[in-house]
């Protein structure tokens, strides 16, 4: 898995360079390749990781909730989807993650999933940001446009996360602490081109209350 991590990393490093040059058919050549290598190691390696992140999880206390699929199949689907590209071959996943603790599993669950939903936001806003940061390499948007969007951007992550829809739970655990008190654990999913809608619309809002003139160019500027 560290061996796939740095190939996964060096790619995209390249990538960025590429971007930069605005060459695109290049880039697809190396997403092609990037999604290819991955696609193979997902198939020989997620249900050897899955089993062994499974023993880990396991000794720490951790246990599905009753009608839950097994531990190893959670985790291999989650890597598996943590892999999956569309068909401009990027992720097509947004993931959060969280835990927290409660009195009662519910109670517990329920504030894990809205703590994930925050940290979906933030990483929904931060591959936004990085997509406006491209354009501005390509030349494709004024430097004081991409300023003023991708204030927006961060600054909109609680409109963003009320606008999530409905998510994919990738992996649900919970184990019971000392005090009786369970801990509950959640990795849930977006559909990244719902992510991005949810997005616009977060900076549509913002821009609009600024009275910012960037809101007629939204489309073209974000590209999506």
């Amino acid at each position: 898995m560290k061996r796939l991590l740095l190939f996964t990393a060096s790619l995209l490093m390249v990538s960025a360079s590429i971007f930069a040059q605005s060459d695109y058919k290049e880039f697809i050549k190396e997403r092609k390749a990037l999604d290819k290598y991955n696609k193979e190691q997902r198939d020989q390696k997620a249900s050897k990781d899955a089993r062994k992140q499974a023993k880990i999880l396991k000794k720490e206390g951790w246990k599905v909730p009753a009608g839950s699929l097994p531990l190893e199949k959670q985790l291999d689907r989650l890597y598996a989807m943590q892999y999956e590209v569309d068909e401009n071959f990027f992720p097509k996943f947004i993931k959060g993650e969280a835990q927290s603790v409660g009195g009662n599993y519910d109670a517990a669950k329920m504030q894990a999933v809205n703590l994930a939903k925050i940290e979906l936001a933030g990483n929904i806003s931060t591959e936004v940001a990085a997509l406006v940061e491209s354009k501005v390499a390509n030349k494709q948007l004024e430097a004081n446009e991409a300023v003023s969007t991708t204030e927006s951007v961060m600054g909109a992550k609680n409109i963003i996360a009320q606008s999530i829809g409905q998510t994919i739970v990738g992996l649900e655990v919970y184990r019971e602490l000392n005090n009786k008190n369970k801990e509950v654990r959640i990795v849930i999913l977006y559909n990244a081109t719902m992510a991005k809608a949810a997005a616009k619309k977060a900076i549509k809002e913002d821009l609009e209350q600024k009275g910012d003139k960037l809101v007629e160019q939204l489309d073209q500027m974000l590209g999506f």
